[in-house]
């Protein structure tokens, strides 16, 4: 199992709450300070109040406030702009988004080390970049 660099953050958002319990727990048992909401709105009001997290897990279609729309938001404030998000969405319509707006995207249903090496591979890139 992959591990994560010890608090290293991840912010997940999800409405189903299966998969959001199932993406916390696997993310917490490989190493990962997990911050998880079921829509857009306590999401955005929870970065508005805390630090930017290390990486974003969204799913687009959300409650109250998309995916979309918290990703938007993320991009435009430079304190959020860079952070890696992994989308993991059940959509048929992903064809329309644009692979450079998005670290990785993942078609539902997904396996947990999928996503676990999604997120690792994010972090990695991200590190690389803020280096040169």
């Amino acid at each position: 199992m992959l591990t994560a660099v010890p608090k290293t953050s991840v912010l997940v958002v999800e409405d189903d709450a299966a998969l959001r319990t199932l993406y916390w727990a696997s993310l917490t048992a490989a190493g990962y300070r997990v911050f998880a909401f079921e829509d857009g709105l306590d999401a955005l009001r929870y970065l508005d109040g805390n630090g930017p997290p290390d990486a974003v897990v969204l799913d687009l279609e959300l409650p109250r406030v998309s995916g979309r729309d918290v990703h938007q938001e993320l991009a435009a404030h430079s304190e959020t702009a860079r952070i890696p998000v992994v989308v993991v969405t059940g959509s048929d319509n992903i064809a329309d988004l644009d692979p450079k707006r998005f670290a990785c995207i993942l078609r539902k249903p997904i396996h947990v080390d999928a996503l676990l090496r999604a997120i690792e591979n994010c972090l990695k890139r991200s590190d690389a970049a803020h280096l040169n």
